[in-house]
């Protein structure tokens, strides 16, 4: 199915998707997002009602061209380690291959990343038997810098585990750091040559405020909670990712691609929908942030949609802040 895509609009309407991880492969835009499944159960803050079992691949020729969807790339059932709850993916091309990372819990509930690959950027997408040793969480993010080494951030609180890793080993009962605490920050690792092991083991990702002190957990409007991601403009690394409970998607930048990183602010505001979670990439000369509200199903938080729009950098390298349904305001009165 297709649909003209629109700024602030639902990219597609025949399923429900969030979590979109976009990339310029080939020319053409690659959007890799989970797949809500249609159901009516209750929801809780582990995250039971994302109940999520395939992936999907769209793309779209150009930034204003119909979003296609290419059909089931990859399912539950044919990834040997897993047990259920698909979340957010992402996908990297090097090696003349496609990647795709996503998270999944083992047959004993811990959630691990995944990897498979795929001679085409749609896929199918063929699982690796097992999952990434020395993996945990959620959200992988995989970035490639100019020099070819390949960087994977993961991470997320609650649902997503992050908190039962503090001693390096798996802690069922587990908590956050108390409020005074500095949050805890996404993982990172470098990526072996060939893109399906860790080459090293994986690190905190220090986020600091301007003055260098580390950012509290009980900053909940700026502190790391989960959907990290990272790109780079003009020689500086972004960190962007979700604050949670506060409901928007925040930023801070770093002169190296493991940090420290600095908080700089706010780029998406809160959406209809508890979650929020995105993804930045350039296209030609602009830049867009795609991510996910639940306008599609009235508010109902695991029944989402995505949507873009475009993201501008101010003189200093900062970003405005976005507010989408401002700036549809705005569109419907210059129409008017």
């Amino acid at each position: 199915m297709t649909k003209i895509a629109k700024p602030n609009e639902p990219l597609v309407t025949h399923m429900y998707t969030a979590d979109p991880s976009a990339h310029v492969f080939d020319g053409k835009i690659y959007i890799y997002p989970s797949h809500d499944l249609d159901h009516d159960g209750p929801s809780n803050d582990n995250g039971d009602q994302y109940i999520m079992e395939d992936y999907h691949v769209l793309s779209m020729d150009h930034i204003h061209a119909p979003c296609i969807d290419h059909g089931e790339a990859l399912h539950l059932r044919d990834i040997p380690w897993a047990s259920k709850q698909l979340w957010a993916p992402d996908a990297a091309y090097k090696n003349d291959t496609y990647y795709l990372y996503f998270p999944a819990k083992d047959k004993e509930g811990i959630f691990r990343l995944g990897v498979a690959t795929s001679s085409r950027p749609y896929g199918p997408f063929a699982a690796q038997e097992h999952y990434i040793p020395g993996s945990f969480s959620i959200d992988p993010a995989v970035f490639i810098d100019d020099d070819n080494k390949a960087y994977i951030y993961f991470g997320g609180l609650w649902g997503g585990q992050l908190e039962k890793w503090q001693t390096g080993t798996y802690d069922p009962n587990a908590e956050g750091p108390a409020p005074h605490e500095p949050a805890l920050g996404p993982r990172v690792a470098e990526l072996s040559d060939d893109m399906l092991t860790f080459k090293e083991t994986p690190q905190e990702v220090s986020i600091v405020g301007e003055d260098g002190r580390p950012i509290l957990a009980s900053e909940e409007d700026k502190r790391f909670f989960e959907g990290p991601w990272l790109h780079k403009y003009n020689g500086y690394y972004y960190l962007s990712y979700s604050t949670g409970t506060t409901h928007c998607l925040v930023y801070a930048i770093s002169e190296h691609p493991k940090g420290p990183f600095v908080f700089k602010g706010t780029i998406l505001t809160p959406v209809i929908g508890w979650t929020t979670h995105h993804s930045i990439v350039q296209v030609e000369d602009k830049w867009y942030l795609f991510y996910h509200d639940s306008s599609l199903s009235g508010g109902v938080n695991h029944k989402r949609c995505i949507k873009y729009t475009e993201l501008t950098y101010n003189s200093d390298g900062t970003i405005q802040t976005i507010d989408p349904y401002k700036q549809d305001e705005v569109m419907q009165s210059i129409k008017r």
